[in-house]
């Protein structure tokens, strides 16, 4: 076999393992896309039952769960801002701690989710034990085990009303920038949604 026939099987050779890388990637984009698709068409049908009547804090349990299940998070929580406490209080939880943490509050500022509430800013934590501004005191008291984080927060007419988290992929990997879309769009249904909620009882 001729050096020059060499080189050229070794060219093909590495060509098709980076096609093969290529397609991976790709099979990976499409299947993210899917997801954000499946989730926005799963929200569009909760936000559209909205009406006068509609019980706002089981409307927030609805999407977050929907959201929360199409982006396979095994857990997550919205938190609202408590103004005359400086507080964040988890008003809607999905995932095994959901009875024990809905009400429990944090100071506003404290972990991840109270720094995204001061600071206005998404974040996506793969290790929250290898970032400073992680607490672990809600897992301790609740014996859950954070491992990986993307935390959105909540702005409606300028105005800083909670945030959204997401907690523990399924699959074990870490959250991704198609996650971190989709729930920014479920924070601003979840803004409209108490806004509109707030506007409601102050005319009563």
């Amino acid at each position: 076999m001729s050096n020059d026939f060499r080189e050229i099987l070794r060219f093909v050779q590495l060509q098709n393992v980076r096609l093969k890388a290529d397609n991976a990637a790709l099979e990976r984009e499409v299947r993210m896309l899917r997801d954000v698709l499946d989730a926005l068409r799963a929200l569009q049908e909760v936000s559209a039952s909205v009406n006068e009547r509609t019980n706002v804090m089981g409307l927030l349990d609805r999407i977050l769960e929907s959201a929360l299940v199409s982006i396979h998070a095994s857990a997550g929580s919205l938190l609202l801002v408590d103004e005359e406490t400086d507080e964040l209080a988890f008003v809607a939880v999905y995932g095994e701690v959901r009875d024990l943490l809905v009400g429990h509050r944090i100071a506003l500022g404290e972990g991840i989710a109270g720094w995204v509430a001061a600071n206005r800013e998404p974040v996506i934590i793969p290790d929250v034990y290898l970032d400073p501004r992680f607490s672990p005191s809600v897992d301790r008291r609740f014996e859950f085990s954070t491992r990986s984080m993307v935390c959105v927060p909540i702005i409606y007419a300028e105005k800083t009303l909670g945030v959204i988290q997401a907690l523990n992929k399924l699959d074990g990997e870490a959250f991704n920038e198609g996650d971190l879309a989709l729930l920014g769009v479920v924070a601003q249904l979840a803004g409209a949604a108490i806004t509109n909620m707030s506007k409601a009882v102050a005319a009563d």
